[in-house]
């Protein structure tokens, strides 16, 4: 669906505009969940290295812009493009949803200042971590091309970190695990929800990419959606 959209973008200016900025919001959501996670994983101080707060507050002063931009051309091409403009309208809101995600990282972080260790769920944390990683690069270079095969990818991945995050959440409701503290419980099981939302909300961008407008959000197959 999104090369229609890169075809509007290509016919008016103002479209192109809403779209480059709605892939900086997303590289700047990248940028943010490395520096987020850098300092909750792998440091023992809460100091980071950019100011989340600040970025976050771009990634909300982009997502407005980009409404209005898309309802300031609907309101002077009388409805020409719209599946276009509403299909921007989608992706900016998720991406912005990323960047609350990563800012709940951040708080997070100020309220554990030494290294989460992940203990018993360190392997699958990792590898969420580095999914999401990924998926972040694969979305960035799927969306210009309009690259379905990257973006399905994305959105395959999702669906195996969402069970993990709610398994590694079950067992810390269900039983104590030795060796794991109650404060460091916690951290683990919110860390986990949001590695799941964030994950979320890029197969929500990744779908735009794959599926029609109506199906956005959706599996492949017209399943889902995913749940908060």
């Amino acid at each position: 669906m999104l090369r229609e959209l890169i075809e509007a973008f290509r016919k008016n200016n103002l479209l192109a505009q809403a779209f480059e900025q709605s892939a900086e919001m997303l590289q700047l959501d990248r940028d943010m969940f490395h520096v987020a996670v850098q300092s909750l994983r792998h440091s023992d101080d809460s100091r980071l290295s950019m100011d989340i707060y600040a970025a976050d507050r771009k990634i909300n002063a982009f997502e407005m812009e980009v409404r209005r931009k898309v309802l300031t051309h609907m309101a002077v091409s009388s409805g020409t493009d719209l599946s276009a403009g509403l299909i921007l309208v989608s992706i900016v809101i998720d991406i912005e949803r990323i960047g609350d995600y990563t800012k709940n990282i951040v708080d997070l972080t100020l309220r554990h200042p030494a290294r989460l260790d992940c203990n018993v769920f360190e392997e699958d944390i990792s590898r969420m971590e580095d999914t999401v990683k990924r998926a972040f690069d694969a979305l960035i270079e799927a969306i210009p091309e309009s690259d379905t095969e990257r973006a399905a990818t994305v959105m395959s991945e999702h669906w195996w970190i969402g069970k993990h995050a709610d398994d590694i959440v079950y067992q810390l409701l269900e039983r104590k695990l030795e060796g794991v503290e109650a404060r460091d419980a916690v951290a683990i099981a919110l860390y986990a929800r949001y590695l799941k939302r964030i994950s979320a909300h890029l197969m929500n961008t990744a779908s735009s990419i794959v599926n029609p407008f109506e199906r956005i959000g959706f599996r492949r197959d017209g399943s889902g959606p995913e749940e908060e």
